[in-house]
């Protein structure tokens, strides 16, 4: 007469709906979901789901890992997400990863550092490693140093 709506495997997760934290939620711990989830609420914890939507009377502290986020409340913790949306009543205190999109709307408040990887994973740019490369350099005379070195020989 009733299904087991629970999988077998607790771990996997077999739902692609619509998941809502009311402003009235206050949530201890870490969200994990395939599909997406709107905050309204507040969530102490990391937050693992495929679309994330940060309403202007919710509040994220941890890190967050989407593959979408619209953020419009108040977040602190690192984000790292393929498309990043910050409204501008958003408030974030954190560093953001993104892979391929970042619009910001005019008077949003980040602190933090914004930077744009490949594929997920964090490589040199030829500016990191101009930078690597300096500093490993020895040091070496001055050109006029050298010059004048040839003209007393």
């Amino acid at each position: 007469m009733f299904k087991n709506l629970r999988s077998t495997d607790p771990k996997t997760l077999n739902h692609s709906g619509k998941s809502l934290v009311g402003e009235t939620l206050q949530i201890e711990g870490d969200i994990r979901s395939s599909g997406s989830v709107d905050i309204s609420g507040l969530v102490n914890g990391n937050v693992f789901v495929s679309n994330l939507i940060i309403n202007e009377v919710g509040s994220v502290r941890g890190s967050i890992e989407a593959t979408t986020i619209e953020i419009n409340g108040h977040i602190e913790g690192k984000v790292l997400a393929d498309s990043i949306i910050i409204g501008n009543k958003a408030i974030v205190k954190g560093d953001l990863v993104f892979r391929n999109t970042l619009k910001t709307e005019e008077g949003a408040d980040i602190d933090g550092y914004i930077k744009r990887v490949n594929n997920g994973k964090l490589k040199n740019s030829e500016e990191d490693i101009a930078i690597e490369e300096i500093v490993d350099r020895q040091e070496r005379k001055p050109i006029a140093a050298v010059v004048q070195q040839k003209e007393a020989v």
